[in-house]
């Protein structure tokens, strides 16, 4: 007889407990507290360049631009997750009892990563989408030239672009702000990708 190995699954206070002081993050997903590997060179220059291009076009306007570190708590999957880039309306939405987590953006963007890419595309994207306020979706890859983006049209409607051009401008509608695809892929190199 094989004996079985039992998860520990973990209490929303027991996951706070302990992502607080940690020096690294660590999504949870519905007891599960899963480690957030750290994302490449390329990964964190994409991720950087779309920060600035928002920060930029948004200055002086009624957003809050994130990168990387910023909590966000969506409860109708009991999900704790760090999106690489979001942006919420001012002032912000703090979860219940919490001044450290979000739970209103209107856009986020994930730089997609081999281990992450099926991840980011399917159940996180339907957990985003149970988001009240959430419109607009950007997925950007790291490997080649190649973004797709996701606006709500209408409720349970989606619209899906994608993109392959560098020399193609974005067009964000939540914010009216145009982006370049070069933009976002600023000093990266393929070939060491």
């Amino acid at each position: 007889m094989i004996a079985q190995t039992e998860t520990k699954r973990y209490t929303i206070d027991e996951y706070l407990e302990l992502e607080i002081p940690s020096e690294t993050r660590n999504e949870y997903y519905n007891g599960d507290i899963i480690p957030m590997t750290g994302g490449t060179p390329a990964h964190n220059r994409i991720s950087g360049n779309l920060y600035i291009a928002l920060s930029l076009g948004l200055k002086r306007k009624p957003y809050e631009v994130f990168y990387a570190d910023q909590r966000l708590w969506i409860p109708s999957r009991s999900l704790y997750t760090y999106p690489d880039v979001m942006v919420l309306p001012k002032p912000l939405e703090l979860q219940t009892g919490r001044k450290d987590t979000v739970v209103n953006p209107f856009f986020i963007a994930e730089v997609l990563s081999k281990s992450t890419q099926n991840y980011d595309r399917g159940e996180k994207f339907v957990a985003y989408r149970t988001i009240p306020t959430f419109r607009e979706y950007l997925l950007i890859d790291q490997y080649r030239v190649h973004v797709e983006h996701h606006v709500k049209t209408a409720a349970h409607q989606w619209l899906f672009s994608e993109y392959d051009d560098p020399n193609v401008t974005l067009s964000l509608s939540t914010f009216e702000i145009t982006i370049q695809i070069a933009e976002l892929y600023e000093n990266i190199d393929f070939s060491t990708v």
